[in-house]
């Protein structure tokens, strides 16, 4: 584990140095015999033009990892207070016990399915259940130091990479969904903004973060009073502004108005504003030059 946190951190802070990556403004390209990467190609949309060189794709994963859980391992399994799920993994992939219906998108089971589509290796027993197995955060804390959460954090934690090019391979598939469920009026602009957002390394990982973090927009369950706050609200409601890090900071003033939204109009009884900090502060590093 000592080995695996020295080179993760050897890997950002190569990346963070090298002035080649800084100037580099490619971005992501699924694996091709994968149903996002087919569904991209399929349709025809000019996504971020080439893969991303490994020190920058461990920098994201890096990233994500510090902005769902600080970048440590006891993050990797996680319960909110007052929420009926666990997160898991360095994304906070959600993942419902038997029987809980909720208005979120389940992400750990299309995790564990694109992991053993790529033949992830010793994939622990219990991440492969087809409903958590925890009925309630108070089970899964007291099981927090047993042998199968112990196990999935230590797999998840060998895994990061793996973690990393499903969240890319997401975000790649976000933008045919959003054009096919935006209404037709917002389509040019959606496309205009992403296009602008992507023209940068640090627009590029924030397209990537944000589904990942709140999703693409287009399950009409994620929505408060009719009113959502994945990709493709945060989309519509930027401004017009020019390619590079214009794009990049509207981008992230745009998801914090959208989010703000989100808690004004939240159930009271959940109390979505003690997130608004660290929400903003999250969106705060896609404005800020990778």
């Amino acid at each position: 584990m000592q080995d695996l946190r020295i080179f993760l951190a050897l890997a950002l802070l190569l990346g963070s140095c090298s002035p080649g990556n800084r100037a580099d403004e490619t971005s992501i390209r699924p694996p091709a015999n994968s149903t996002a990467a087919s569904q991209v190609q399929n349709q025809g949309f000019p996504m971020q033009n080439a893969s991303l060189a490994g020190n920058q794709r461990a920098r994201i994963g890096m990233k994500i990892w510090k902005n769902e859980s600080g970048g440590k391992v006891t993050g990797l399994t996680h319960w909110n207070i007052g929420e009926e799920f666990p997160s898991l993994g360095i994304g906070h992939f959600i993942w419902y016990p038997r029987g809980f219906d909720g208005r979120w998108t389940e992400t750990w089971p299309e995790f564990i399915r694109f992991a053993r589509e790529r033949r992830a290796p010793n994939l622990p027993a219990v991440a492969l259940l087809p409903d958590c197995p925890w009925s309630s955060r108070e089970e899964f804390l007291q099981e927090f130091n047993g042998p199968s959460l112990s196990g999935l954090r230590r797999w998840l934690a060998t895994a990061v990479e793996l973690q990393t090019d499903f969240i890319m391979t997401k975000s790649r598939a976000a933008l045919p969904r959003i054009m096919n469920a935006a209404p037709v009026a917002h389509r040019a602009h959606i496309k205009d903004c992403y296009d602008k957002v992507a023209s940068t390394a640090n627009g590029t990982y924030a397209l990537i973060d944000y589904v990942n973090f709140k999703g693409d927009g287009t399950n009409p369950r994620e929505r408060y009073k009719e009113q959502g706050w994945g990709l493709m609200w945060v989309l519509m409601e930027m401004q017009s502004v020019a390619r590079g890090q214009s794009a990049a900071r509207e981008f992230a003033a745009a998801a914090k108005r959208c989010l703000d939204r989100r808690v004004q109009n939240s159930p009271p009884d959940r109390g979505e504003k003690r997130w608004t900090a660290g929400w903003h502060n999250r969106c705060n590093t896609y404005a800020a030059p990778f």
